[in-house]
Parts: structure tokens; C-alpha cells; sequence
């Protein structure tokens, strides 16, 4: 660190010359894996930049559709870009899914049916698929289970699917699909990498060939050299105001997968009988393929800042999943505080180094979607991108906060240091 930005960092943000030492030892300590990542970039950028060639995508293809959207030759060619990248058959792009739970809910209720049932093996779900489900604090309000869908959930066993459960489950009932979280969400484990994915996928297909392999790949995209699709799930989906949109698309989601499934959820976005074939894009197709081109650098900025706070953590006492050196699958970092005023006061920190509304003072409140009141730092260019450097967190026992994002490598080590710097002055 150069002596201006030192002292800056000493005399507006009050940055400590003994948090800026241990700032300068941990980059040197985390430079091999830094190196790592970087080469996953690079081999991403490449697969990015060849499906733009191969589907000859010219700014032509950047306009504005209105009303019904009939060929509109911008989305479909997103949407194609989108499945050369996954490896898949077919890709569901679209600014009009308003979340990645909302992606998520179109491509289980596009595909599951009164009777079936969906079968989680990676423990409970991200908190807003709870009401989807039909497992939340909210009754009758449309869920898969008011609809008729039976739900099992099977939790991991030292960190990994439980094997033996899952061949018990898949033995006893009919199951249609299974579902699979890649990232941690708001637990204490190990997010899925993608070489145990694969072997789990081909233990459960084993089991049942014709079962459904669902993926939320939300926070994963970009962060290995494959994506689920490439390793035999059926579908997956995620939202744009994460990864794949690169920081630059304003709203949206996708699905991408098996074309016959993906079909299924167009049907469930829109209309039974026109599902993707409809839907005007307002003016954001540019932005989306733009965000996808940038996803591979973008989603690698985020990683560094996850492992540089992992390995600062780490020097201050915490305890934090995944460990600084431990390879990673998605960008969130997990520390845990065991007492919430700790926690509290580091998702503050986060939004004081942000961007924009950094003078914004964050407090827990009643989040849509969650059970428990939820702290959330997030100033953001677009409101609630998580590849943005953002935190947030359950006030629920042992308060962990989830870190997440930066867009350069730089202002998510400047956003760290002042949430540790505000966490620390107050101790």
C-alpha cells in the first residue's frame, strides 16, 4: 500500500496503522491464491468472449421491444449465449424475474405437479424459498405445498450429502426432482463444490435416472471452471443482480438446462402455451449481455474480497467459513461473531464503506421473505446486487454475517477494513 493511500485511509476512515500492517501482511500471505483464481478468469473470460462469437452477437441485437415482444432478436440470442456458457440445451433470460427466488419458484412450480414430490439434499433452503416451499411462517399463500407437492429434506452428514439417507429417501418415495444448494445460505457449511456435486449428482441418477437434478446456482456462477449443467443437473437457476449479471444488469433472472424443463418454467413466468416467446425487454438487453461479458472478471473481484476478509478474520480470533486458503465455489464468506452487537456493528461498517448512502445507518427489520429480522448492508449502484460489496445477516443465534461482493478487488479491501476498523473502535 502506497503512503497516500495509508494515510487517507488513516485520516478519513481512522483506519489503524496496526490494521493497515496486518492489511499488508495478508495480501502477501494470500498472493498463490490469488494467483489461482485469476487463471479460473481468465479460462471463463475465453468461454464467455467464444459463445459471443459463435452466436455473432452485433449491437443490432441492443434495441428496445415494447408490448407483446415478438421476435425479439436480442433476448433470444441472450438466452442462447446464456446456455453455450452453462452447457445446456436451452436458457430462460429475462428482466422480468425479479429475484433469484423468484427464478427458483418459476422453474420448481414449472416442473412439478399436485402429487410429485421435491426432495432437498442439501439441508433447509435459503430462508425465502421457505414460503415457496410451504415450510414458512406464512399459510396459504400459494406454495408448493397448498398446490400438493410433498417435500422431504435431507440434511448433510460431516459436511457432505448424506449417501445413506438419500438412497433410503429415493427407495421409500417417488421422487420428481431433487434439490440442490450451491451456496451455504444462511447456515454454517461448507457451500457445495462442484466436484462433489458431480459425484452426487451421479450417485442420485444412479439411484433414479429419470429424477429431476435441480440446482439454485445462485453466488456460484463463474467461481469454477465448470457450471452444474456441464456436470449432468437438469436445471439451474440464479438471479442477474448476482454473478452473471456483472454488476451491470439493473434487474432479472435465468434458467437454464434441459430445453424441455426450461420450457416448463417459461410457462410458469408467463402464459401456459407461450412461456419465452413473449415478453418485452424494455431497453436492458445491452446491459445484460454487457453484465455477463464483465461476470467472469467481476465474480473474481468479489472471490479475492471474500478470501482477503477470511484470512484478516482470521488474524483477529474469528472463526469463518470457508478458511482463507480452503478453494471456493461462490463468493459469500461466512464469519461468525456469537453475540449480535459484534455483528451489528460490522454490517454497518460495510455500508459506511459503500459506494452509495455510505452516511445510510442500517438497523435489523423486517425483511420480506425471512422469518427472523434481518440486518443488510447493501450501497449499491443497483439496489440489492449481491455482486456488490454488501453484507447481511439473520439476528439469530451464533450471529453470522454473510459478506458478499465487490466489484474491484480494491474497494472491497477499503469496505473490509472499515467494517473491522468500526467493529474494533467499539470494543
Amino acid at each position: 500500500m502506497i503512503e497516500k493511500t495509508r494515510q487517507l485511509l488513516k485520516t478519513r476512515y481512522r483506519i489503524s496503522d496496526e490494521l493497515l500492517d496486518l492489511h499488508d501482511r495478508v495480501l502477501e500471505e494470500l498472493a498463490p491464491e490469488l494467483s489461482y483464481y485469476d487463471e479460473i478468469r481468465e479460462y471463463n473470460q475465453l468461454k464467455v468472449t467464444r459463445a459471443f462469437h459463435e452466436e455473432r452477437i452485433s449491437d443490432s441485437m441492443f434495441s428496445m421491444s415494447s408490448g407483446y415482444g415478438y421476435g425479439d432478436l436480442g433476448r433470444d440470442k441472450l438466452d442462447a449465449v446464456y446456455a453455450r456458457v452453462f452447457g445446456a440445451e436451452s436458457a430462460l433470460v429475462r428482466p422480468h424475474f425479479v429475484n433469484g427466488t423468484h427464478a427458483i419458484t418459476a422453474a420448481l412450480f414449472g416442473n412439478l405437479r399436485p402429487g410429485d414430490t421435491l426432495m432437498t439434499i442439501t439441508g433447509r433452503p435459503y430462508d425465502t424459498l421457505h414460503n415457496v416451499i410451504g415450510i414458512g411462517s406464512k399459510k396459504n399463500v400459494g406454495s408448493l405445498m397448498d398446490y400438493g407437492v410433498n417435500y422431504l429434506e435431507v440434511d448433510f452428514k460431516d459436511g457432505l450429502p448424506d449417501k445413506e439417507t438419500i438412497r433410503q429417501m429415493l427407495a421409500e418415495h417417488d421422487v420428481k426432482m431433487v434439490h440442490i444448494q450451491r451456496s451455504t445460505g444462511y447456515s454454517w457449511r461448507p457451500s457445495m463444490n462442484l466436484t462433489v456435486m458431480a459425484d452426487i449428482i451421479r450417485f442420485v441418477k444412479d439411484q433414479k435416472d429419470d429424477i429431476i437434478i435441480f440446482v439454485d446456482n445462485c453466488y456460484g456462477e463463474f467461481i469454477e471452471t465448470v457450471e452444474p449443467t456441464e456436470l449432468g443437473a437438469d436445471l439451474i437457476a440464479g438471479s442477474l443482480i448476482k454473478n452473471p449479471g456483472g454488476s451491470i444488469a439493473p434487474t432479472g433472472g435465468y434458467i437454464a438446462g434441459r430445453a424441455d424443463l426450461v420450457e416448463q418454467a417459461a410457462y410458469r413466468l408467463t402464459v401456459p402455451g407461450i412461456g419465452g416467446e413473449c415478453g418485452s425487454t424494455f431497453g436492458v438487453t445491452r446491459l445484460m449481455f454487457q453484465g455477463f461479458f464483465l461476470a467472469p472478471h467481476i465474480s473474481m473481484e468479489a472471490v479475492k474480497g471474500a478470501i482477503f476478509c477470511a484470512r484478516l478474520m482470521e488474524h483477529l480470533g474469528y472463526e469463518v467459513k470457508p478458511r482463507a486458503t480452503e478453494r471456493r465455489t461462490d463468493i459469500i464468506q461466512a464469519i461468525r461473531f456469537g453475540e449480535p452487537g459484534k455483528l451489528i456493528r460490522f454490517v454497518k461498517g460495510i455500508q459506511y464503506g459503500a459506494p452509495v448512502d455510505s452516511f445510510v445507518e442500517c438497523e435489523p427489520w423486517d425483511m420480506p421473505g425471512y422469518d427472523d429480522q434481518v440486518i443488510m448492508a447493501s450501497g449499491s449502484f443497483i439496489q440489492g446486487s449481491s455482486i456488490e460489496l454488501s453484507c447481511d445477516a439473520p439476528i439469530r443465534e451464533p450471529y453470522i454475517a454473510y459478506l458478499q461482493g465487490g466489484i474491484t478487488f480494491d474497494h472491497a479491501r477499503t469496505g473490509i477494513l472499515i467494517a473491522v476498523s468500526n467493529t474494533l473502535q467499539q470494543e
